[in-house]
């Protein structure tokens, strides 16, 4: 029997463990109500794509499209309600408003780095604020999740 329970949870373990990867979803995956909302909000929506994130202990889609010419960036609830929207930060900023100690977590992981893409969470009830990066090193990308302290909590190969 506790071999049962032990199999059964690692199982489940490993099945939760590969779907926080943030990979493209397809538009049919995304919850239709997350749909709705957005074409609600903006009827001239196009280009949607997802991907799960975790921000603020949470497990969120994060949804870019495009309305107009646009881009905007949204976080919804795995329930499918609305979260935050993402504020897209210059590169040429972004060492600025990250974290102290976030510059030196990204300088002793990656020597040399050049930041391509930056996304700024701010936690809607005001606990502080998470960043989605794009990392470019050695001619490889990176996706890295900041949280509020610097700490560099996803470091993944794009």
């Amino acid at each position: 029997m506790r071999k049962v329970f032990l199999f059964i949870s690692f199982l489940t373990l490993a099945i939760f463990s590969l779907s926080l990867r943030a990979e493209a979803l397809a538009k049919d995956a995304i919850p239709s109500k997350i749909t709705d909302h957005i074409y609600k909000k903006y009827p001239n929506a196009i280009d949607i794509s997802a991907q799960h994130k975790q921000h603020f202990g949470q497990e969120l889609y994060e949804i870019q499209f495009k309305n107009g010419e646009e881009q905007l960036i949204n976080y919804y609830r795995a329930n499918g309600q609305y979260y935050v929207e993402g504020v897209k930060i210059d590169t040429s900023e972004t060492t600025n408003m990250l974290p102290p100690t976030g510059n030196d977590n990204l300088k002793s992981a990656f020597p040399k780095y050049d930041i391509t893409e930056a996304i700024l969470i701010v936690n809607p009830n005001g606990a502080g604020e998470e960043y989605d990066l794009i990392v470019s090193t050695d001619g490889q990308k990176w996706r890295i999740s900041m949280d509020k302290n610097g700490a560099l909590v996803v470091k993944e190969r794009n």
